[in-house]
């Protein structure tokens, strides 16, 4: 939990000096910085491949109804949700369309943290994240031609294969990795989650700063309704998988999982498209909140856990 409440506040952090200062995280001499996106969220993914193995795969073949619950949620609910807002928001269209961008993203990897910390089924948690962004090359350019099309232009194949280079390649060599080479190189075990972490912290500030006039301009409004879209995914995610009779920790890791998406690979796609001042200011705006709001959340589950255990012990 400390680990978890010193990323949140890091991501806090930089993002207030990337307002205050943004020349900091713009360029370095004549490197833009944004060059750097694609690059970290490439190692974030390798170290993702990295965590997974066989045992993650013998998994879902123990619990095919959970994951297919979970993927249908990953990719209905939170797309509609982002076009419901996009469409209410008033917002430009290549900013909202960020709204629908994140929406069409993976879980990410903070929904594992706060699935461990809540008491949720951490294996439904991992595969989840582990399959939901292994199709992800298929399923986003997929829906954003669907739902994002008609504000902005969507290349179905250039985004297939800048998904493909960003994510399937390095967590297909993280899991070649980790097959062969798993408890050989120990620091390197220790060290990529933290290397995640701080990739997803640069990735966050470079984006704050590039699109600082335009998240300044549009202030409050984009801020609520990307936590709005936020809060109706984990709250939607909880509801239906209770809906359908699912157990209390398996709701919670879809919970996660629809609600907590991978806003850094939302983000690497509109570095992709160029449009990395408008499309990316929602996946920007949206990882500190989604990390803000699950650290609650986890944090009121994993009280409640406690406070019936402790009940039933007395």
């Amino acid at each position: 939990m400390l680990k978890n409440a010193a990323f949140t506040l890091s991501i806090l952090i930089v993002v207030a000096i990337a307002l205050a200062f943004p020349s900091l995280f713009l360029s370095i001499g004549n490197f833009e910085l944004t060059g750097l996106i694609v690059p970290l969220l490439m190692i974030i993914m390798f170290g993702m491949g990295t965590s997974v193995g066989v045992a993650d795969f013998v998994r879902v073949l123990k619990m095919p109804k959970s994951i297919a619950v979970g993927l249908g949620c990953q990719y209905t609910l939170m797309p509609m949700i982002g076009v419901a807002l996009a469409s209410a928001s008033g917002l430009p269209p290549e900013i909202a369309v960020g709204m629908i961008l994140v929406g069409c993203a993976p879980g990410g990897l903070a929904s594992n943290v706060m699935a461990y910390i809540s008491g949720a089924n951490l294996a439904l948690s991992l595969s989840l994240t582990a399959f939901s962004t292994i199709i992800a090359p298929l399923t986003m350019p997929l829906l954003m031609s669907l739902l994002a099309g008609e504000h902005v232009p969507i290349h179905p194949i250039e985004m297939f294969w800048s998904i493909t280079k960003m994510v399937l390649l390095p967590v297909c060599a993280g899991l070649l990795f980790n097959h062969y080479m798993h408890g050989k190189f120990p620091l390197l075990d220790r060290a990529l989650p933290l290397v995640s972490m701080g990739g997803i912290v640069i990735i966050i500030a470079v984006i704050t700063a590039a699109g600082r006039d335009n998240l300044l301009s549009l202030g409050f409004a984009l801020i609520g309704f990307v936590a709005l879209q936020n809060i109706l995914g984990l709250a939607l995610g909880y509801g239906t998988a209770k809906l359908i009779r699912m157990d209390e920790a398996s709701a919670r890791s879809i919970a996660f999982e629809v609600g907590m998406q991978n806003s850094g690979l939302a983000s690497g796609i509109a570095v992709e498209m160029g449009r990395v001042a408008s499309m990316g200011i929602a996946p920007a705006v949206f990882g500190p909140i989604m990390n803000i709001n699950g650290s609650i959340l986890a944090s009121y589950w994993r009280k409640s856990a406690d406070s019936v255990r402790k009940g039933d012990n007395d």
